[in-house]
C-alpha cells in the first residue's frame, strides 16, 4: 500500500486492503463514506466491526461485514455482499474508470446501504438495499481491491442521514489529512445548496428574534431568541417585556458578538487580548461550557507567559456532543436539549400557540425551533401572511395525536412512540411528516414500520406511502409483502380496494406475488374494480350480472378490467372450471374475459402444444421472457449456454468463469466436483456431486443459480452421464426464488432412461410447475444409484434448462 502524504491518496494493491483509525463510523452502524477512486474495475470497500490487516481479504472472512464492489466483473456491475454472500448484483456499466479519478459516496444507516456518484451524500442515488437482519456493529471501513490497483484519494466519513435529508448543510464533513506531525486532523467543509436553515442562520436576525441586547457606549441593538438563549445559559429576562433589553454598557461589539457566535454555532473567534472579557461575559450569563473553555485557555497562555495584549485569535469550541438519535439534530452544544424539551412542556418562551379547529389548543410553540426542521413552517411564519405576526395559528384537518408528535419530535429528535406494531398514528405521523417536509421524521417512521411491517398491515401502510415519493424503498416493501400474502390481504378485509389502480397493477405482477390459486386472483380483480365493501368470487359477480350492466356494476374502473384480466394465468384453473366460466355472465359481458377464458381452453386441450403467442398472452406480467426452446440433446439453445454469452452480447465463455451464474454442489469443490465443468461443453469422464445430510436424509444434488436479475419459466432440461456406470433412477429436478423453499419440477422414480456412460437425456417439465418462475434450479438424487460403490454420488457431467427467460 503506497501512501503519499501531500494530497492523501492511497493506492492498494491488488488482494489487499487499507485500515485507518480515521476510517471509522462516529456510531456503530450509522456513517457515510465519500471518496475519490481511480481503477479499471472492482473499487471495494468493507465495512467491518473490527479493523482487518493490510493484506486481509475480504474473501477469506469470515466474521460479520458487508461488501460494496463498484465495477464488479470487469466493470459491467455493481454488487453487495453480507458476510461472504451476494445479495446484490446488478447492471453498472463503467462505474470505474482508469484515466480519472470518479467521486463516489457509500452511506449505511441502520442496514440501508445507499451508493451514489459525486460529493454530496443521498445525491445521483446509484443503488439501494435495506438488510433485513442488519448488522448495526460495522463501524470500520476498509479501501480494498481486486486483482488491479485502486487508487483513493479525498476520504471522507460523516454521520449517515436518510435519503433526501434536507439538513445535510447542518452536517460537518471531515476530510483526513496529514498534519505536520504524521497524524491526522479534520478540514471542515460545509455542504450549501439547500434551503433548510440552520441555528447559524439566526445569529444577530431579525426574524423571530424576542429580546434584544444593547451593547457599549454607542448603545448598539443586538437581536437575539429567548429560547436559545434561555437554553444554555441564565439570561435576564424581563417577562413583562414583549423584547425585552439586557443593558451592557461596558461590554464591546466583538466580546458580545463572540458569544452569541458560540452559542449560535457551537464555535467563535477572539483576540487574545478579549479573552478575559469573554471569561466575564459568559461567566455573568453562566453559559458553564465557554466559561470553563475560556478558563483553560487563559490558565494555559499564564504557565506559557504569553503577553496578554496579543491580536492573536483564539479558536474557540464547544467540542463536546450530546447523544441524539440524530447527528443532523439541530441543536449542538452548548445549547441544553433537555432545557429545549421542557419549554415544549412549560410553555415558557412561546410565541405562538398551536391550534387544530374541533380540538382546541395542542401546544405553546417556538417559531424559531419549527422553522428550524421545517420549511413549510419557517414559510408560514415568514411570508409576510397573517401567520407572521399572529401568535395563534389554526389547522384544519390534522389528526391531533399525530400532530403533537411531530411537535415533540422537533424539541427532541426523538420519536417517542413506545410500540411494537404499526399503529394508525405511526401511519398518520409518516403522512405529516412528508405534508411538513421533516425529513428525518420521516425517515424514523418508515424505519418503525418496516420493523413491524405485517400482512395486517401492509395495505393501509401502502395507500399511505404510495402517494410519498422519497418512500419508494417502503413502497416496493409492501407491495412485496402484499404480494408474498395475497390471498390473504385480498380476503381479510376489502381495504386494498382503495388502492390506485397503478399499485394494484404492480402487485399482480409482482415477482414473488403467491397464490393458492388463479381464481383468488380473479377474484380479487373483480373486487377491486367494484370497489365492494365485502369480498366477491366470480360466481357472485356472474349472479350479479344477470341483473346489472357491467358500466353499472363497475362504474369507472370498467376500463380497468380489460388490462387487470391478462394478470390472471387462465391455463392453470381446471378445465371443468374454465368451462363455467366460457358459460358465464362475464364471458357475455366483458371480451377480454371470454377471449382470455377461450384460449386458456385451447391451451388446456392442446396438451404441451403451446404456441409462443398464446404463451405471452396468458402471461403478460411475464412479457419480458425470452423463450430458449430445447432442440436436441448438447444444442446451443438452452439458459445455461445463453449465460455463457452474457445473454447475447458477446462469444461463448464458460458462464461460472465469466460470473453469469454459479454452480455449486452438494459436497465440497474438488477434482472431480467442479462448477464449472459442470457447464462447460466438453465431456468429463469423471464428474460428481456427493452426498450428505439434509433434515435428516442422504441426497446429492447439483445447484444452479441463474442471479437475482433473472428468473426462468422451465419447460424442458437435459443432463449428460458421466464416464461412470453409476446411472440415477430415483431424482427430481427442482426451483426455488431464495435457494431455500423448492419446489418439485419433475419427479423421477425407477427412472431407465440413463443407461450408457456419456449419454444425454432430456425430459419435459408439464403442468402447473411449467408456468412458475424461479432462479435457483438442482438436480438431486433421492435414492442410491446403480452400481455397488458410492452410489449417492451424482455423476452428471453436463446440465441445460430451457423455457421462457427473463
Amino acid at each position: 500500500m503506497k501512501v503519499e502524504e501531500k494530497k492523501r491518496s492511497i493506492t492498494v494493491a491488488p488482494f489487499e486492503c487499507a485500515w485507518d483509525e480515521e476510517f471509522r463510523f462516529r456510531e456503530a452502524g450509522r456513517g457515510c463514506i465519500t471518496f475519490e477512486a481511480s481503477a479499471h474495475n472492482d473499487v471495494t470497500l468493507v465495512f467491518r466491526e473490527q479493523p482487518g490487516s493490510q493484506h486481509y481479504h475480504y474473501k477469506m472472512d469470515n466474521s460479520r461485514h458487508y461488501i460494496v464492489i463498484l465495477g464488479s466483473h470487469r466493470n459491467k456491475r455493481l454488487k453487495i455482499e453480507v458476510d461472504g454472500k451476494t445479495v446484490v448484483d446488478v447492471a453498472g456499466i463503467g462505474l470505474c474508470c482508469s484515466s480519472s479519478f470518479q467521486s463516489y459516496w457509500i452511506s449505511i444507516y441502520d442496514g440501508l446501504i445507499s451508493i451514489g456518484q459525486g460529493r454530496h451524500p443521498n445525491n445521483n442515488i446509484l443503488f439501494q438495499w435495506l438488510d433485513p437482519d442488519p448488522n448495526r456493529n460495522v463501524q470500520y471501513v476498509g479501501l480494498s481491491s481486486w486483482d488491479k490497483h485502486v487508487g483513493y484519494r479525498n476520504i471522507s466519513l460523516m454521520p449517515s442521514a436518510p435519503q433526501n435529508s434536507i439538513l445535510w448543510s447542518q452536517i460537518e464533513c471531515a476530510y483526513v489529512e496529514p498534519d505536520g506531525a504524521g497524524g491526522h486532523t479534520r478540514k471542515q467543509e460545509s455542504k450549501d445548496g439547500l434551503d433548510q436553515r440552520a441555528l447559524a442562520n439566526f445569529l444577530e436576525n431579525w426574524d423571530f428574534s424576542d429580546s434584544i441586547f444593547v451593547v457599549g457606549s454607542e448603545r448598539k441593538v443586538v437581536p437575539a431568541h429567548k429560547v436559545v438563549l434561555g437554553s444554555c445559559g441564565d439570561f435576564p429576562f424581563n417577562l413583562m417585556m414583549s423584547r425585552p433589553a439586557i443593558e451592557l454598557p461596558s461590554v464591546s461589539y466583538p466580546v458580545l458578538h463572540s458569544l452569541l457566535e458560540y452559542i449560535y454555532t457551537g464555535s467563535t473567534q477572539i483576540s487574545e487580548w478579549q479573552l478575559v472579557s469573554l471569561l466575564e461575559l459568559s461567566s455573568q450569563f453562566k453559559v458553564k461550557p465557554l466559561v470553563m473553555y475560556c478558563e483553560e485557555i487563559i490558565g494555559c497562555l499564564k504557565m506559557s507567559d504569553a503577553v496578554s495584549e496579543s491580536s492573536k485569535k483564539i479558536q474557540l469550541s464547544s467540542g463536546g456532543s450530546q447523544a441524539h438519535q440524530f447527528y443532523y439534530f439541530p441543536f449542538k452544544a452548548p445549547l441544553n436539549t433537555q432545557k429545549i424539551e421542557q419549554f415544549l412542556v412549560n410553555g415558557e418562551h412561546s410565541d405562538v400557540n398551536i391550534y387544530v379547529n374541533g380540538h382546541g389548543l395542542v401546544t405553546h410553540a417556538h417559531k424559531l425551533i419549527l422553522s428550524l426542521w421545517s420549511m413549510t413552517f419557517d414559510k408560514m411564519f415568514t411570508n409576510g401572511m397573517k401567520e407572521s405576526s399572529a401568535s395563534n395559528v389554526f389547522f384544519e384537518d390534522v389528526p391531533v395525536e399525530a400532530f403533537f408528535l411531530l411537535i415533540q419530535f422537533m424539541y427532541s429528535g426523538e420519536l417517542k412512540v413506545d410500540i411494537e406494531e404499526i399503529t394508525p398514528v405511526l401511519v398518520e405521523l409518516l403522512l405529516l411528516s412528508d405534508q411538513f417536509g421533516i425529513t428525518a421524521l420521516q425517515f424514523e417512521c418508515c424505519k418503525r414500520i418496516m420493523e413491524f411491517l405485517s400482512k395486517d398491515t401492509v395495505c393501509s401502510v401502502l395507500r399511505a406511502v404510495s402517494s410519498i415519493p422519497s418512500c419508494k424503498l417502503l413502497e416496493e416493501m409492501c407491495k412485496r409483502n402484499f404480494a408474498e400474502h395475497f390471498d390473504y390481504c385480498t380476503t381479510a378485509c376489502t381495504d386494498f380496494v382503495l388502492l390506485d389502480e397503478a399499485t394494484f397493477k404492480d402487485i399482480l405482477q409482482h415477482g414473488h406475488m403467491t397464490v393458492t390459486s388463479e381464481e383468488r386472483v380473479l377474484d380479487a380483480i373483480l373486487t377491486w374494480c367494484m370497489e365492494a365493501c365485502d369480498c366477491f368470487n366470480w360466481t357472485s359477480v356472474h349472479e350479479l350480472l344477470s341483473t346489472s350492466r357491467p358500466e353499472k356494476l363497475f362504474g369507472g374502473r370498467l376500463t380497468a378490467i380489460n388490462t387487470l384480466l391478462t394478470f390472471v394465468r387462465f391455463p392453470l384453473v381446471q378445465p371443468s372450471v374454465l368451462h363455467l366460466m366460457e358459460k358465464s355472465n362475464l364471458a357475455k359481458n366483458i371480451e377480454a374475459f371470454r377471449q382470455l377464458v377461450a384460449e386458456a381452453i385451447e391451451f388446456s386441450n392442446a396438451g404441451l402444444r403451446m404456441a409462443t403467442n398464446t404463451c405471452e398472452r396468458f402471461h403478460h406480467r411475464r412479457s419480458s421472457y425470452k423463450e430458449l426452446q430445447y432442440i436436441s440433446d448438447g444444442d446451443n439453445n438452452g439458459v445455461i449456454y445463453y449465460a455463457g454469452t452474457s445473454f447475447g452480447k458477446h462469444q461463448w465463455i464458460n458462464p461460472v468463469l465469466a460470473k453469469n451464474i454459479t454452480v455449486t454442489a452438494s459436497s465440497p469443490n474438488s477434482r472431480y466436483t467442479d462448477p464449472k465443468a459442470l457447464v462447460s461443453k466438453n465431456y468429463q469422464a469423471t464428474c460428481f456431486a456427493g452426498p450428505r445430510l439434509e433434515d435428516g436424509k442422504m441426497c446429492s444434488w447439483w445447484m444452479v443459480d441463474i442471479g437475482p436479475d433473472h428468473q426462468l419459466m422451465c419447460n424442458y432440461y437435459t443432463v449428460r452421464q458421466d464416464g461412470s456406470a453409476t446411472f440415477m433412477r430415483s431424482w427430481v429436478l427442482q426451483g426455488s426464488m431464495d435457494g431455500r423453499s423448492w419446489t418439485s419440477l419433475h419427479v423421477h422414480e425407477d427412472d431407465q432412461t440413463i443407461c450408457q456412460p456419456g449419454q444425454f437425456a432430456s425430459w419435459p417439465i408439464t403442468g402447473q410447475t411449467a408456468l412458475l418462475p424461479f432462479r435457483f434450479f438442482r438436480v438431486m438424487l433421492t435414492a442410491p444409484a446403480t452400481g455397488v460403490s458410492n452410489t449417492w454420488n451424482l455423476c452428471i457431467c453436463f446440465l441445460e434448462l430451457y423455457g421462457y427467460f427473463r
